[in-house]
């Protein structure tokens, strides 16, 4: 039977994601032991704070096989704000730093007029581009929460699935095949960012597409 797996790699926002799903309904488990993850499981990598910090603690916790096997594996995967970030091949926050390298793309600090705080905080409207199987039912221009100072930039327009506005369009969503990742925080997007929880907890564990 699958579960619902938070990675616990001790820089995500842990209890606030389990809470979250938790008020749909479903037992999330956060594991901080690569061992304890199956492979019928449905995997959440949340985060917050640094890049090269959690890409370093996810090493050292021998998480990355892992990730990069789920994922290949096609098991069901959601990437949340930091943990969308780390998907991509390098980041460029306190330096430059590899990252999980399942996505192709780079990580950069927003560079906006003065006017715009960053870093970006708060409710932002989201445009769909792709019908993730998580948006279901979700509305075009629903509002979600964001707090980040860097975005995605992907090489692949085509995994957008979500585009939000902060001085220009940014990626605020993507999606391929089994994995989905958001910049924006769904268990803190109240309603919409629950369904979506409720939706990724309810994909088939064989094909999430």
């Amino acid at each position: 039977m699958s579960r619902v797996a938070i990675i616990d790699y001790q820089m995500g926002n842990l209890r606030s994601v389990q809470k979250g799903f938790e008020r749909v309904g479903v037992a999330a488990e956060i594991v901080a032991d690569p061992r304890q993850i199956g492979p019928a499981d449905k995997i959440v990598l949340p985060g917050v704070g640094a890049f090269g910090d959690a890409i370093a603690e996810l090493r050292r916790r021998d998480f990355v096989p892992l990730i990069r096997d789920a994922v290949a594996a096609n098991q069901p995967f959601l990437g949340i704000c930091l943990g969308l970030q780390m998907l991509f091949d390098v980041g460029y926050e306190g330096g430059e730093h590899e990252g999980l390298g399942i996505l192709r793309g780079k990580v950069q600090r927003f560079d906006l007029p003065h006017e715009f705080k960053v870093p970006h905080m708060g409710w932002n409207k989201g445009r769909i581009l792709q019908p993730a199987p998580v948006l279901s039912e979700t509305a075009q221009d629903t509002f979600f929460y964001f707090v980040h100072s860097y975005y995605v930039a992907p090489e692949d327009r085509n995994i957008v699935a979500i585009e939000a506005d902060y001085g220009g369009p940014f990626c605020a969503a993507v999606w391929k095949d089994n994995l989905f990742a958001t910049q924006f925080h769904p268990e803190k997007s109240q309603a919409d960012g629950l369904k979506l929880l409720k939706n990724f907890a309810a994909l088939p564990v064989a094909a999430a597409v």
